[in-house]
This record gives structure tokens, C-alpha cells and sequence, in this order.
């Protein structure tokens, strides 16, 4: 449940950037347009819509990664971590030393993550293979790492991005439990997923994001309902 308390506000935020649309030509895109929610403590918020909508680059935005063009991003004062995984992987180097890169990006101190990596290990179930090189991982075990580091995180706003179901079966019912853990708590979390279900049961209420703009937001069983019919109507 949400509290009274703001801890971020998006006012009338809008992203744009160049691209190519001709030999000479250039255009503007926009993936975001007029943007406008507040974030609250303690409350979960989903963000859906199709792929290419602007929900990761909504996330980006959030965590000050990148600035907005037009319209005003108000912090007050919390610590946003964004958990997207593979953030900063590098092939060429060991797990264990890409978790010490990922958990800088993650917002966590060198002394922290030390102290922590025992905990990213265990979890991650990687044993001997936290020394071997990235690049010899399979995709369930680098979803394992990216997990367990982005774990550790201590912020007072978590994005989460597509995360849910990483892994293999078993991996994968481990790290859901660990999401629900987190989205119980005090923190303030919202939810990039594609996962419906999930979303209904996890989020106090929903954005939906079409064309780079707010299509509709509010109650979380209305919205993923009308989002629901609309996908349908269109397919």
C-alpha cells in the first residue's frame, strides 16, 4: 500500500533523440511524451505495454541515467537503483569480477560489495564457476549473476525490468519469491514486465505506456483489463 509520502515526481517529462531519415535528412523521436506521475513510499507500480512502447526508457529516466528533454524529474532525496539484467557485463571477464562492475552500477560501495559477495554467490548457485570467464556462461547462469548481484541492492526505489523468471525452473522459483520479498516490504518498486499475472498480483496500480505516452493508469485489475481488450482488439 502506498503512503502519503512523494519520493519522485515525473512533471511533464518528455524524451526525444535524432535519427536518420534519409541520406540528409534527420528526424525526431520521441519515446517518451508529457510524462506525468508521482511515486510514492511503499507502493508498487507496474508499467506495461507492447515492446517499443518506452517502458525501459521510462526506467532510465527514473533512475537519472538519462535527463529529459522537456518537463522536470523531482527527486526528494531517494536512492533509485535500477534492476535490469547484465547491466555492465563484460565476457572477458570472471563472474566474480562482474559482479564487483555490476554492483558499482547498482549503486553499491567496493567495501559493500566484498562484504557481500558470499551472499551473491550462494544465491546465484554458480560455486567454481564465479571465476570462470563471463563469456563461458550459459544465458541461465549469467540470469543467474545478474540476479543475485541486483539483489543486494539497499535503495529506497527499486526499477525492476523484465526480471521476473530468470533462470531455469528452479532458479526461477527462487528469485520470484525474493521479488514478492521485496515488493512486501517498505520500498517503493515498479515493475517493467510483460508477465501479467504477476503484475496483478504484485502492483497497488498500473501505467500503461502506448506510443510513449500514459494510455491509462489507475486501479490494477481495470487497467491490465482494459489493456487486455486492447491487445485483442488489435491483434
Amino acid at each position: 500500500m502506498s503512503s502519503e509520502e512523494i519520493l519522485l515526481s515525473l512533471q511533464d517529462v518528455s524524451v526525444s533523440y535524432s535519427i536518420r531519415s534519409g541520406f540528409f535528412k534527420w528526424a525526431r523521436s520521441f519515446p517518451l511524451r508529457e510524462i506525468c506521475f508521482d511515486l510514492h513510499r511503499g507502493e508498487t507500480v507496474g508499467v506495461i505495454g507492447r515492446n517499443g512502447a518506452g517502458k525501459s526508457t521510462l526506467l532510465r529516466l527514473i533512475a537519472g541515467i538519462i535527463e529529459p528533454d522537456k518537463g522536470q524529474v523531482l527527486n526528494h532525496g531517494a536512492r533509485v537503483s535500477l534492476l535490469s539484467l547484465g547491466l555492465g557485463f563484460v565476457p572477458h571477464l570472471s563472474g566474480r569480477e562482474n559482479a564487483v562492475l555490476n554492483g558499482i552500477l547498482l549503486g553499491l560501495r567496493l567495501r559493500e560489495i566484498k562484504a557481500r559477495m558470499d551472499a551473491i554467490v550462494d544465491f546465484s548457485g554458480l560455486g567454481e564457476f564465479i571465476d570462470w570467464p563471463l563469456r563461458t556462461y550459459s544465458a541461465g547462469m549469467r540470469a543467474r549473476l545478474g540476479f543475485s548481484v541486483a539483489i543486494q541492492t539497499d535503495s529506497d526505489i527499486l526499477l525492476i525490468d523484465e526480471i521476473l523468471g530468470v533462470g531455469d525452473e528452479e532458479f526461477r522459483a527462487k528469485s520470484n519469491a525474493e521479488i514478492k520479498k521485496l515488493l512486501r516490504s517498505e520500498k517503493t518498486v515498479v515493475l517493467v514486465s510483460h508477465q501479467l499475472p504477476a503484475v496483478k498480483e504484485l502492483c497497488d496500480r498500473v501505467v500503461w505506456i502506448e506510443d510513449g505516452g500514459i494510455k491509462d493508469s489507475g486501479d490494477t485489475q481495470s487497467v491490465v483489463g482494459r489493456y487486455v481488450e486492447g491487445m485483442r482488439a488489435t491483434a
